[in-house]
């Protein structure tokens, strides 16, 4: 199954099969972190929008269109979710079901995240990096700006701490959204960043 792959570009849902290979190669050492400003648990049913980018990780989990759903989904333990913070109902619902862990933007540190992802007992880390886990006062490029995310300082130094202790299974950075080129120029530099903290 080769190397990690590291996508760069479009919407979440361009992680779908990067997931699902990656854990094809790791199927009972592996996790998937989800940095990510929404968890993307909705269905087909519950999603206002009926974007399928809200869909993908509970997608990858089992539950979604079933073309679409891999042939060995991830475990819902195997998945951490950091920096979440705009939750539709039925997905803030169903994530609690799940008792899937998170780590809010407050309680977010290196440690913390290693301690996580040790406590699903897996070797190999798949980072999916939306990037609008960050504070937009921090990165303007987002077509879903939450506030309250994440320091740039904070999500390098938590994928720093990842790649540090775990082998990278795969990565993917998406949902860059520039509304103009000058916001482009002034934020492209923070994803060479990402890409350096994930190659290093």
């Amino acid at each position: 199954l080769g190397s990690p792959v590291v996508t760069i570009g479009g919407d979440c849902g361009v992680d779908l099969a990067p997931v699902a290979h990656a854990h094809a190669a790791h199927p009972d050492d592996f996790a998937l972190v989800w940095f990510d400003a929404h968890p993307d648990v909705n269905t087909p049913e519950s999603s206002p929008s009926g974007a399928f980018h809200g869909m993908v990780l509970r997608t990858l989990l089992g539950d979604g269109f079933p073309s679409l759903v891999p042939d060995n989904p991830v475990p819902a333990e195997r998945v951490i979710l950091v920096g979440t913070r705009a939750f539709d109902a039925p997905e803030a619902e169903w994530v609690a079901e799940q008792d899937i862990p998170m780590l809010q933007p407050a309680d977010l540190t290196p440690d913390a995240l290693v301690k996580a992802i040790e406590s699903t007992g897996a070797n190999a880390v798949y980072l999916h990096i939306d990037l609008d886990v960050i504070d937009p006062a921090e990165f303007s490029s987002l077509g879903f700006p939450e506030p309250f995310g994440l320091s740039v300082a904070a999500l390098l130094d938590s994928i720093r701490a990842v790649v540090a202790r775990f082998e990278l299974a795969g990565a993917a950075i998406c949902e860059f959204a520039p509304p103009t080129p000058d916001a482009a120029s002034d934020d492209v530099p923070t994803i060479l960043r990402v890409i350096g903290a994930l190659t290093s």
